[in-house]
């Protein structure tokens, strides 16, 4: 197999071994029957003090207690950038519509959330699609909206972790992917208008966990998610969020995915392993529970990414 088959490979591999480990957040399905949409919850907050998140477990804030087990809380990204924007003069009043298991096809075609699989005081939508209720909003508060913060596309793949191509089953996701994502972007800026700030997020490689593994195929795949995130994944959600003027910080970047895998440090108790992969363990659930989402530290992480786009107030 060449060296682009093998990244091709490796990045179906990944994305279905990413989704397939977070059926903890699993959404619920369509309702058939049209309704007419929830009206907007009206938090107070000063002009140009509102903050949106949009999309799914990151952004609701989950985290898990054990295998298939947790909880959203206020541990979460989106409530850390509520406080650490305090030092860049932001007084933010957080409406976050994040719902676990959330897709880009849910996002746009969905109506409602359960309860369990919102962020901590989000407004429920029943009514609503999540970017039917996240437009709404948008519109009703003209001006008032000074960060809109977007994380989806990790749980589109779930269906190729049973695929029998799996490549070809991711290839024609990811341009469902960058279809859904590219609408749902373009309504979220038409619906904000130009000044407020859009950054979406990717994910942390928590593939590099993989690299535990005594099975060599296991571990190989651990090194191919690098360049599946670098060089496949990260490339194209970035691209869709520039055509809205907005940005997306690199999470894989930060929690230390690109460090080559000979730097190495001791961590109990796996011993002498990858500093990228000891930073998965203890930024992640995944070494320990097997799970996808991150831990209070490594929501930090990308709630620093995010506030370091807001400019000093």
């Amino acid at each position: 197999m060449g060296r682009r088959s093998l990244i091709a490979a490796g990045a179906a591999a990944l994305t279905a071994l990413l989704v397939g480990c977070g059926g903890s957040s699993a959404a619920t399905s369509p309702t058939a029957a049209p309704a007419p949409s929830t009206p907007a919850p009206s938090p107070t907050g000063a002009p140009n003090q509102l903050y949106v998140s949009v999309g799914d477990s990151y952004a609701a804030g989950y985290q898990a207690t054990g295998p298939n087990v947790g909880f959203t809380n206020r541990n979460g990204f989106a409530y850390q950038v509520v406080d650490a924007a305090k030092a860049k003069g932001y007084d933010l009043t957080l409406t976050n519509f994040g719902c676990g298991g959330a897709t880009t096809t849910s996002l746009l075609q969905q109506r409602g959330c359960r309860p369990e699989h919102l962020g901590p005081g989000a407004s429920p939508y029943d009514a609503s699609t999540q970017i039917d209720a996240a437009e709404a909003f948008l519109r009703a508060h003209p001006g008032r909206v000074a960060l809109l913060t977007v994380s989806i596309g990790g749980n589109d793949v779930t269906a190729c972790s049973i695929a029998t191509d799996p490549v070809a089953c991711v290839t024609t996701t990811a341009a469902t992917i960058k279809a859904n994502l590219g609408q749902a972007l373009k309504r979220l800026r038409d619906a904000a208008g130009p000044d407020t700030r859009i950054v979406g997020i990717t994910y942390p490689d928590i593939i590099l966990g993989e690299y535990l593994s005594d099975d060599p195929q296991r571990k190989n795949l651990a090194e191919l998610s690098v360049v599946a995130f670098k060089a496949v994944i990260n490339p194209a959600l970035k691209a869709e969020y520039e055509k809205v003027g907005g940005e997306l910080v690199d999470v894989t970047e930060a929690t230390g995915a690109y460090e080559p895998l000979t730097q190495t440090t001791d961590l109990p108790p796996y011993g002498t392993i990858p500093d990228a992969v000891a930073k998965v363990c203890t930024l992640t659930y995944y070494c320990e529970f097997g799970d996808i989402h991150p831990r209070t530290p490594g929501y930090k992480v990308i709630s620093d990414l995010v506030v370091g786009t807001l400019p000093q107030r």
